[in-house]
């Protein structure tokens, strides 16, 4: 199991626009149609990762609590398919459906999304405000595969309801810990 952080994509950073396909609606999604009146969180997960898997049922009463106060919410695999074809797009969306993900479960086959990003494990967190600038990037919570700590999302809940408040989060935001994205090799 790797331990590869975030790369803490600078805050203010204007979202980076996408349109993917989703695999369990098989329907184009952009980031026009998902984002939140108040605040859109993009997740960047995979179906096999030990991380993801660890956190899966937070991320779904997450999305299920937050969505009802104007917050939108996207998961995009960016993985190499070719290689972990765990991670292709009908394995996606047995997954989406198994875990009942409430948000769309986007596929990044070139990986563009990822790298414009500066994606670099699953999961990576991102929140962004109504203006689609960045305010918060970094970890679910502190807790970790094995290291008998609750997945509670603290972190990412407190990015949130600093938006939804209006105050400004002062707590220190910590690189997310996970699985490295699968990049392709260059051909």
């Amino acid at each position: 199991m790797a331990n590869t952080p975030s790369n803490m994509l600078p805050l203010g950073t204007t979202a980076p626009y996408f349109e993917l396909p989703d695999t369990i609606s098989d329907t184009l999604v952009n980031l026009e149609t998902i984002k939140g009146n108040t605040a859109t969180v993009i997740m960047f997960i995979c179906n096999h990762c030990p991380f993801v898997i660890h956190v899966n049922k937070t991320l779904t009463d997450l999305a299920n609590t937050y969505s009802k106060k104007g917050i939108g919410f996207v998961a995009i695999s960016s993985n190499d398919a070719v290689k972990y074809p765990q991670d292709g797009p009908d394995e996606m969306k047995l997954h989406g459906i198994n875990e009942n993900y409430p948000f769309p479960y986007l596929y990044d086959e070139n990986q563009d999304i990822a790298k414009a990003y500066d994606a670099a494990c699953t999961p990576d967190f991102y929140v962004f405000n109504a203006e689609l600038k960045l305010t918060y990037r970094g970890q679910l919570d502190d807790s970790r595969p094995g290291n008998n700590k609750p997945a509670t999302g603290n972190d990412l809940k407190n990015a949130l309801d600093c938006l939804l408040e209006n105050t400004a989060n002062t707590a220190i935001q910590k690189p997310s810990i996970g699985c490295n994205i699968k990049w392709k090799t260059p051909s």
